[in-house]
């Protein structure tokens, strides 16, 4: 009899325990990347009354005899399954669709979260603002002028350096794809200049110098006179400036002269080749270009300081290539100078954070650059991470060590800027779950309470 009072004490105990559980999953049920717990139960210690016995040549076999005395919590799970994301659009806010946790640091201490809740602090680095935990990620080094991200590097704290200056860069490449028209009319010797304006095809870009300093480039080209296949081209820098610029173009990047140049097309009125100004000849396929050098004033020198001497290339395009390349078609002419790589000294405006976790500064001269990637940690055994709170994940003995690396390698999920991942706390589920364990935990004190009604009938058997 005895036995019955304590398997009911035992199930009264348990069943309180699921639902504190089932408590602790409806308080969370808004927390931000909470992952809900579930309760299972297990059958406890049996006491046999007798043992199994074999069947023999006269009789069949004989099943044990065998009393419960009662149940346990066989494990409290976190269950990981994935939540719903909603939007913020908060630039900082991240979401994980699919696998993986968040990496963040407290001093040597490393912990995990599904809650991207993110922001900056006053020294730029991407921290949870609710608890000055750092994000964990790779920042991007600068080497020989161009951004180097080291993904099996060592894990640092993300910075974003909001307010930080981009440096003015020169224009080294200039790409033409204009067309020049076919049927425009040659212009004779000794035309008057209106006729030589009306019959030039002008074609103008800004670049910049190494002071992020703007220019403007003007090419100009005119028919050559009995020969309907080529174009004379004038470049000039800053014709307007009243300090001359001293422009010089030729195929030899050593061997500037003049500011002038021949464009040769071919029947089909594609791009063939090129000849500079000393009479010297371009190959006749892949990329055709003209070197370009013109002077700068050197303000570090003060008023009649030395002029400083800058060089870019000027591309035309593939020879025999229509496509972003100089042609001549009876279309009327275009003008396009479809790219440049200068610009002028801007600061950090705005920055984004892609799929891949990758972090991009958009500057106010327009120029992009890498900042960093978002790391993501991956776990052989999830379920065996330890809850430290603030919902915060550890490494335990059963879950495995932490497969760090970039979002989308190694099953680890993507990442959703200005979206965060809401609690997997399913109301109607925890509800169900709560009558249930309401029911058991009456069940048992059912059981409780009839088994001392029967102890009473026992000592009443004395009278």
């Amino acid at each position: 009899m005895m036995r019955s009072l304590y398997s009911g004490v035992a199930g009264l105990q348990n069943h309180q325990v699921r639902m504190d559980v089932l408590g602790n999953n409806i308080a969370n049920v808004n927390t931000t990347g909470f992952k809900k717990g579930r309760a299972n139960f297990q059958d406890l210690l049996y006491q046999q009354m007798s043992g199994a016995a074999k069947p023999t040549e006269e009789v069949g076999g004989i099943n044990p005899k065998e009393i419960g005395l009662g149940m346990s919590i066989a494990s409290i799970d976190t269950i990981h399954t994935q939540g719903s994301l909603q939007t913020t659009g908060v630039m900082t806010d991240l979401a994980i669709q699919g696998s993986g946790f968040f990496v963040l640091a407290k001093g040597d201490a490393t912990l995990y979260t599904r809650a991207g809740a993110f922001g900056l602090d006053a020294e730029g680095r991407l921290v949870n603002p609710g608890n000055g935990l750092r994000v964990q990620g790779w920042n991007a080094e600068v080497i020989n002028g161009v951004e180097v991200l080291n993904t099996s590097g060592a894990l640092e704290d993300l910075v974003i350096p909001v307010g930080s200056k981009d440096p003015a860069r020169a224009t080294e490449q200039v790409f033409l794809a204009c067309n020049l028209d076919k049927r425009l009319q040659e212009i004779p010797e000794g035309a008057a200049a209106e006729t030589v304006r009306q019959g030039t095809w002008r074609v103008e870009e800004k670049v910049y110098d190494s002071f992020g300093t703007e220019h403007t480039l003007r090419v100009e080209f005119t028919r050559v006179t009995g020969q309907p296949n080529q174009w004379q081209a004038a470049v000039s820098i800053d014709p307007q400036a009243a300090v001359a610029t001293n422009p010089a173009v030729g195929l030899d990047p050593a061997a500037l002269e003049g500011n002038v140049f021949i464009v040769e097309f071919d029947n089909l009125g594609t791009l063939r080749r090129l000849t500079d100004g000393q009479g010297n000849p371009s190959a006749e396929e892949g990329l055709l270009a003209m070197n370009v050098a013109f002077d700068v004033a050197d303000t570090t020198a003060g008023e009649g300081g030395e002029q400083v001497r800058q060089t870019f290339s000027l591309n035309l395009g593939v020879a025999g290539s229509v496509r972003n390349t100089v042609t001549q078609f009876a279309e009327a002419s275009s003008t396009k100078v479809f790219e440049q790589d200068g610009y002028g000294m801007g600061y950090l405006e705005n920055f984004k954070i892609d799929q891949s976790g990758m972090i991009t500064a958009v500057y106010s001269n327009g120029s992009t650059r890498t900042l960093g990637q978002v790391a993501l940690a991956t776990f052989t055994n999830p379920n065996g991470l330890e809850k430290t709170g603030e919902t915060n994940f550890v490494e335990s003995n059963n879950s495995g060590m932490a497969n760090i690396g970039p979002s989308g390698i190694a099953g680890k999920g993507k990442l959703i800027a200005g979206a965060l991942e809401m609690s997997n706390v399913d109301l109607a589920e925890q509800f169900t779950d709560m009558i249930v364990t309401q029911r058991g935990f009456q069940a048992n004190s059912k059981t409780i309470q009839t088994s001392d009604q029967m102890l009473q009938e026992l000592m009443t058997l004395k009278r």
